[in-house]
Parts: structure tokens; C-alpha cells; sequence
């Protein structure tokens, strides 16, 4: 259906603003340069122009960054493994979630930077890559990407669909316009029916909105790899407990120091690995364990704790999953200020006990889950989180039963991908394998 006169409108309103604050794009990518020099690389992606030939890739995918790069992970590689010869691009906007990219899949898949929301940055970058359909993960509504996608004949699905209550009251004032742009979109396969209410009520088609599950309970672990990299941890740092605090935000940052040093009061050997949510952050996090008195091995300059270290900090990307093994009882970052949490399957699927902070808006329906299942621990403030933490250092018991009830849920939330694999499968181009199509009705609102 050509847009009408109400959409033409909104969008030309919509891209006029963003073209107004365009040169703010370049302070905003001068101003995270400083913080993290990768920014100031490939800027020519981010406005849609590309130094090589036009080139067709039947299957594009995007995720914002590393969260969604790796809950994307199950469905990507479930892709490549159905046509190893399909050309495949994924897209993210920050380089961490790049570096996620090529660490996972190396050249595989072809990666660019996701361009800004201007109309002609969006039909350049549909133009040169030609996708023949775009998988869009998570919350990623950028109006004229959909409106492009819809006017180039590309049909599009937005999976592992997340729409928090929060998010919804936050596109309140673009509300006309995103909802026009989801109503392009063929298929929402959300992660919850709460989710999938929530985009119905934004402007997303009922019809087109299914409840597939999530995707990041089809989290795929090499058990082997996973234990060989615990006993050499035991090997090197000795046998003695031992926390994590992952995914930790700037302003968490105090607490863990605090956290640690008051745990360290009842056990002396305790060793903290500390991994920062953000790269620029690493350096920051041991500084601060130094000045705290502690002796800090990174795993970047050292490899590994040894007996005498108190703080390892984990400043590389792409092993936390493995390193949650290492720990007794893990803290999930993120959640002690307002940011919404962060992946609370990663530590429950390894078999490590959960705590974490109250604000986790972004992870509701896992965090109730893993609340019932009895795997998760959720403290209302810092001096809460530390009751949890010691509680559970102190009770070998209660962690194997938190444990045991982490992994027996993810195992039985297992499935998302099949069935977002079965939505999608009549709009994926000329596979050498086919899925039986098996759509899950869609829920009532």
C-alpha cells in the first residue's frame, strides 16, 4: 500500500529533524572516540557510503550491540549451518558489538555499521547490500529504516522481539510515526505475550505478532572447551572462593569494591573477577581495585590469577559466558542503578547461582522466571545484594540447588528458535533446507 498523505507528512517532518541534527552525529562520534578510539574508524558506513562494488546479501541481520549480537548468535549460526554458501551480513552500532561479531564468526559474515536514520543514508545502504530480507533483533524501531525497507519490497521481521513498559512510554511523542513504521513490519516475534501487547499497542499489526519465546535460552555451550578453561582457573588461582560481578556499570562500580572488601572480611582468599560492561571501562575497574589496596591480574596482561592476585578483571570480550563458570555465585550488573539489567541466562546456563540488583526492566519476564525456578536472588539495594552474596558463598548446599534450578530452566525454555525459524522461513531466500512451517497462534489482546 503507497504511503499516504498523513505518512508522507510525519516522515518528511521525522527526516527533516534528523537532517537538522545531523552534524550532531559527528560531535557524538568525536566526543566516544575519546572514550573509545574505534569510534573514529568507518565513519563512511554510518552515512551509507561504501568504497566497494554494490554487492546482493540475501540475508541481513542487525543487532545493536554485543547483548543483542549474542542473543542473535542461535539464529545466525542456526542460518549459516542451514547454506553454508549464503552470503550473510550482520550490522550493530557500536564496535563492541563488531568485535562480538567477527570473534564469533570471523569472515563468515560480512559486517558494516548499521547507518543513522536519514532516508538517503538507509536507501544507499539497501541499495549497495540488496538484502532479501531484513531481521531486525530486539528493539531496534528506526521509522525510515522500516519505511525504506517496506518501499524497496523487503520484507522484514523483528525477532526476539522486546518492548519494555518503560520503552513504550518512551516513543510517546513518536508515537504517530513508529506506529505507522511497525505496521510495515511482517513479522514480531516477541520474546513474551507481555512484549507482544505492548507492540500491538504501539502500532504493530496483531495479526503479524507472535509469541515465539527467547532466543537466548538457545544459548549454545561448549561444555569441554568450558570446563578445561575452570581447571586451569583453579589450577592458577588455587582452590578458594570465588565471585564475579559482570556487566557492571560506572556507577556500580563502588559497590563492587565495597561489596568485595566487606565479603573479604569473612573470607580472606576471596577472589573477585571483575568484568566491566564496557571496554573503556576496564582499565578504570583494575585502577580502582589497586587503589583499594588489592594486588589485580587482567586477563589481557596476565592470562590468569594466580594465588596471591584478589581481583582478576576480565578485559577482553567474548568470554564472560565461560568465566561465569569459574565463579561460586555470580552478581549481574546493570541492576543496582536504573540501566534494566543485563543477561541473567549466561551465569544459569553454566550452573552459577544468580544475584542482582532491582531495576531490571529490561529482563522482566526471565528474571520471574529464574525468580520461580528459585535460580535467581534479587537484592533490593547494595547491603541486599551482599547479604544474597554471602548468604550463598557460605551455603554450598543452597548454591546447588540454585544451580541445578538455573540450568533445568534454560534447558526447558528451549525452542525460540525453531520457532522464529518456522515464522520466517516462507521470506527466506532459496534455502538448501527447509523448516517445517509451524506458526504459533498469534495471542489475544
Amino acid at each position: 500500500m503507497p504511503p499516504d498523505f498523513s505518512e508522507r507528512l510525519l516522515r518528511g517532518l521525522y527526516s527533516a529533524l534528523l537532517v537538522v541534527l545531523a552534524p550532531v552525529t559527528v560531535y557524538h562520534l568525536i566526543w566516544r572516540g575519546f572514550r573509545q578510539p574505534a569510534y573514529f574508524q568507518r565513519w563512511n558506513e554510518r552515512y551509507g557510503f561504501y568504497g566497494v562494488e554494490p554487492r546482493q546479501t540475501p540475508v541481513w541481520v542487525h543487532a545493536v550491540s554485543v547483548g543483542e549480537v549474542n542473543a542473535a548468535a542461535p539464529l545466525i549460526n542456526a542460518l549459516l549451518a542451514r547454506d553454508p554458501a549464503r552470503r550473510l551480513l550482520v550490522t550493530t552500532i557500536t564496535p563492541t558489538g563488531s568485535e562480538r561479531v567477527r570473534a564469533l564468526w570471523g569472515n563468515r559474515v560480512e559486517h558494516v555499521y548499521l547507518p543513522y536514520d536519514l532516508s538517503g543514508a538507509v536507501r544507499r545502504f539497501l541499495a549497495h547490500f540488496r538484502p532479501g530480507i531484513g531481521l531486525i533483533v530486539e528493539t531496534e524501531l528506526w521509522p525510515n529504516l522500516l519505511f525504506c525497507c517496506r518501499d524497496a519490497g523487503i520484507p522484514t521481521a523483528i525477532v526476539n522481539a522486546r518492548l519494555s513498559a518503560r520503552s513504550l512510554r518512551g516513543y510517546r511523542v513518536l508515537r504517530p510515526l513508529v506506529g505507522r513504521a511497525l505496521r510495515t513490519v511482517d513479522t514480531v516475534a516477541t520474546q513474551s505475550s507481555d512484549d507482544g501487547r505492548r507492540f500491538v499497542k504501539l502500532g504493530a499489526l496483531r495479526e503479524r505478532v507472535f509469541d515465539t519465546g527467547n532466543l537466548k535460552y538457545d544459548i549454545t555451550i561448549d561444555e569441554a572447551a568450558v570446563a578445561a578453561l575452570s581447571a586451569e582457573f583453579v589450577a592458577r588461582a588455587g582452590t578458594r572462593p570465588v565471585w564475579i560481578a559482570a556487566s557492571t556499570h560506572p556507577g556500580e562500580e563502588a559497590i563492587v569494591i565495597d561489596l568485595h572488601r566487606r565479603l573479604r572480611t569473612r573470607w580472606p582468599d576471596l577472589l573477585l573477577i571483575w568484568a566491566p560492561r564496557h571496554p573503556e571501562r576496564f582499565r578504570g575497574a583494575a585502577q580502582l581495585a589497586v587503589e583499594a589496596g588489592w594486588r589485580v591480574a587482567t586477563r589481557a596482561m596476565t592470562t590468569w590469577p594466580d594465588a596471591g592476585d584478589d581481583v582478576f578483571v576480565l578485559d577482553t570480550l567474548g568470554e564472560l559466558g565461560a568465566f561465569f563458570a569459574c565463579a561460586d555465585v555470580a552478581f549481574v550488573g546493570g541492576s543496582l542503578q536504573d540501566i534494566g539489567g543485563h543477561n541473567l541466562l549466561e551465569p544459569a546456563a553454566v550452573g552459577v547461582p544468580v544475584v542482582t540488583g532491582p531495576h531490571l526492566q529490561n529482563f522482566t519476564d526471565i528474571a520471574r522466571q529464574l525468580g520461580k525456578a528459585g535460580a535467581l536472588r534479587i537484592g533490593a539495594d547494595a547491603d541486599a545484594v551482599h547479604e544474597h552474596l554471602a548468604q550463598l558463598l557460605g551455603d554450598a548446599d543452597a548454591r546447588a540447588a540454585m544451580a541445578e534450578a538455573g540450568r533445568a530452566l534454560v534447558e526447558a525454555g528451549r525452542g525460540a528458535l525453531q520457532r522464529t525459524l518456522a515464522l520466517i522461513e516462507d521470506d527466506l531466500p532459496a534455502p538448501d533446507t527447509t523448516t517445517a512451517r509451524i506458526r504459533s497462534a498469534p495471542f489475544g489482546v
